[in-house]
């Protein structure tokens, strides 16, 4: 079989893994889809597309991405509305935001018509693992990383970039206690803190170890120079409800520009809500918290959506936070979203492609 608008050779499966899934039970990253899209990058082209049975990778152990960290990924998200037809959000911010970071990395660029059909290909192929049930979604891991077999730090000349996918149920089983971090940093200014790339991620590991071993889920995540500012938190951008006003930190070269923070932004100035997109320090989040102006914190991003915390600790003092009323703001623009990607409002933004 051949994709129609480019070149796509298509293998599938002899054997559907589809049947061993429980939908009512789904854990983040367990269950992966049948199939997986992979682009070769060989000679300065884009090469040999293809979609093949999801399995394992045959690499040489000079492979440049495990010694040089060359490696980049986005986190993507498709449902199902009630008629049964496949919906995908916001995909062409996720494939813009690969490209930056590839260029960061000095990595060659995803052409727009080789990620888009691609992924839509793999998704009509694999539409029976988008689940159905409320909560859950098709989570879609698109990425790319070095394959020259060469050591010696330069640009690799050859790369794969791969897309799989993985039905998910919710990130967090509960609000999250988040801890401010006040030690270790997870990007500094000319670094890599605003691309998705896999060392980002690795670096974050052990400090976050390091507070579960406290009683806290995630991490909140201060500027390198000060530890006096807010960046993100964990796997996510950060918010905060403050009297009546969305205040985030900015998108800078140390924060990732979040495609669901930035829906957000986007859905609470279309309601009126007033929105503050700027430096945002830990004394005026905790002062808030104090005198009780701090309605709500909460994360946001693709594996998590929204999620409410529960306790913001700083300086050995946990502060809870209040309860999250029926509502409330982020109660609406959760369900909301939703809606949305599920097809049962009106996509007034034109966010939505149905595959």
């Amino acid at each position: 079989m051949t994709a129609d608008t480019l070149q796509i050779e298509i293998q599938p499966t002899s054997q559907s893994r589809l049947q061993d899934v429980d939908f009512n039970n789904l854990v983040f990253g367990r269950n992966i889809s049948d199939h997986m899209f992979i682009a070769e990058y060989r000679g300065g082209q884009w090469q040999d597309l293809r979609i093949v049975p999801y399995g394992d990778l045959s690499l040489s152990p000079a492979t440049a991405a495990l010694h040089y960290g060359q490696a980049i990924f986005e986190g993507m998200k498709a449902y199902k509305n009630e008629e049964g037809e496949v919906l995908l959000f916001r995909a062409i911010d996720n494939w813009k935001r690969l490209n930056k970071s590839a260029e960061r990395l000095c990595m060659p660029s995803i052409p727009e018509d080789v990620f888009m059909n691609g992924l839509l290909e793999l998704l009509r192929l694999d539409s029976g693992w988008v689940p159905s049930q409320p909560g859950c979604s098709l989570y879609i891991r698109p990425y790319m990383f070095a394959t020259d077999p060469y050591i010696g730090v330069k640009p690799s000349d050859s790369y794969y970039f791969i897309i799989f996918t993985s039905p998910v149920g919710t990130y967090y089983a509960k609000p999250p206690r988040v801890k401010v971090e006040t030690h270790f940093i997870r990007a500094a200014e000319g670094g890599v803190g605003g691309t998705k790339c896999a060392g980002n991620y690795a670096g974050s590991l052990y400090p976050a170890k390091l507070a579960q071993e406290e009683g806290y889920d995630q991490l909140i995540w201060t500027d390198a120079r000060e530890h006096a500012y807010i960046e993100e938190s964990g796997t996510m951008n950060i918010m905060f409800l403050i009297d009546g006003k969305l205040v985030t930190p900015y998108v800078s070269e140390t924060t990732l520009d979040g495609i669901t923070r930035k829906s957000i932004v986007e859905i609470a100035k279309t309601w009126g809500i007033p929105v503050e997109e700027r430096r945002v320090s830990v004394k005026e989040i905790i002062d808030a918290a104090k005198d009780g102006t701090l309605e709500s914190a909460f994360g946001a991003g693709t594996a998590v959506v929204i999620s409410p915390f529960a306790t913001i600790a700083y300086e050995g003092v946990d502060y809870a936070l209040p309860e999250i009323k029926e509502d409330s703001f982020v109660n609406k623009v959760k369900n909301y979203l939703t809606d949305l990607r599920t097809g049962k409002v009106e996509d007034g933004f034109g966010w939505m492609t149905k595959v």
